[in-house]
């Protein structure tokens, strides 16, 4: 074949190779005044918490908003409501997500209302919220949206997940994760956890926890309640969030990047999305993710595919 035609076939071969990796979904990035931080996800919509109330965006802008007193920490979506906590009220507001109207407020007490970094999570047919500091989590019956029963744990148990058969509390003061069944309301296991552990997340068949002041993410085995690994990230995973889909963690940064991609089953980083922006949350979706930067007043669509692409 003579260079010249080799040359030409070359090109017409590289062309569509070229356009495809232009074509890679770019981030939408929607400008949210306030302070937009924790997600939960609704379909195609996402609800954050705000300055004074609670919000539901897609990614065409804002859909509807609830005015509460100070909403806080993680949320959940179930029985047809989002389950968020009002600290200043000391209690947890539920509300539909169809009219955006308050369903009841529930009071539990919270357990961090002074810095607001907790979670109110569902699973096992309830609602879940530490309710307060010396280490009681409120379980609320969503039938009669009262406080069910208290369970007794370690101190400073306010990060809260469910997932794999089991509540699962991380106590920031005194280094530990706990494991409580949902059908006794007890303690059925404990490990130790690194400097200042933070946010976690049950899923992909393990359990994730940020260990902060090691900039390290904990691996632990839900069976037998060990750490199989750590992942150096960082030299801090201070704040940020942490979530799990399509066999990888997603985790939420504030220096460095804006969020990390680490495959669930080799636990090695996939890739480093985004600039710093500084903290707030992520959430994934079968479709796509989103993240919230409140320090730089936006909320952020990375449909699927984007993560792969360099920053």
């Amino acid at each position: 074949m003579k260079p010249l035609k080799a040359l030409l076939l070359a090109a017409a071969t590289l062309a569509p190779m070229a356009a495809h990796a232009d074509e890679a979904p770019k981030p939408h990035v929607q400008v949210v005044p306030g302070f937009a931080d924790f997600l939960a996800i609704d379909g195609n919509t996402v609800w954050a918490t705000n300055k004074g109330r609670v919000e539901q965006w897609s990614a065409k802008g804002k859909q509807a908003e609830y005015p509460m007193g100070r909403p806080c920490g993680g949320m959940s979506i179930d029985f047809g409501s989002l389950w968020v906590a009002d600290c200043p009220e000391a209690a947890v507001k539920r509300i539909d997500v169809k009219t955006g109207k308050l369903v009841a407020t529930i009071s539990t007490g919270i357990a961090n209302n002074m810095e607001g970094e907790l979670n109110t999570v569902t699973g096992a047919g309830s609602a879940w919220i530490a309710s307060e500091a010396s280490g009681k989590i409120a379980r609320i019956d969503p039938a009669t949206n009262k406080v069910v029963a208290t369970i007794p744990t370690a101190p400073g148990s306010w990060y809260l997940t469910f997932g794999l058969g089991a509540l699962w509390a991380v106590s920031g003061t005194q280094q530990l994760l706990s494991r409580i069944d949902p059908a006794t309301n007890t303690v059925t296991g404990t490990v130790a956890l690194g400097k200042t552990p933070g946010f976690l997340v049950a899923g992909e068949g393990a359990v994730w926890v940020q260990e902060q002041g090691d900039g390290t993410v904990a691996k632990i085995d839900p069976a037998t309640m060990t750490v199989t690994t750590r992942i150096k990230v960082g030299d801090n995973l201070k704040w940020g969030d942490i979530d799990t889909g399509d066999g990888k963690v997603w985790l939420r940064t504030t220096d460095d990047q804006e969020f990390v991609v680490i495959d669930a089953a080799s636990n090695a980083i996939l890739t480093r999305v985004g600039k710093p922006v500084g903290s707030g949350a992520l959430r994934w979706t079968p479709k796509g993710v989103w993240t919230s930067a409140h320090d730089v007043h936006t909320l952020t669509w990375w449909p699927k595919g984007r993560e792969a692409a360099k920053p």
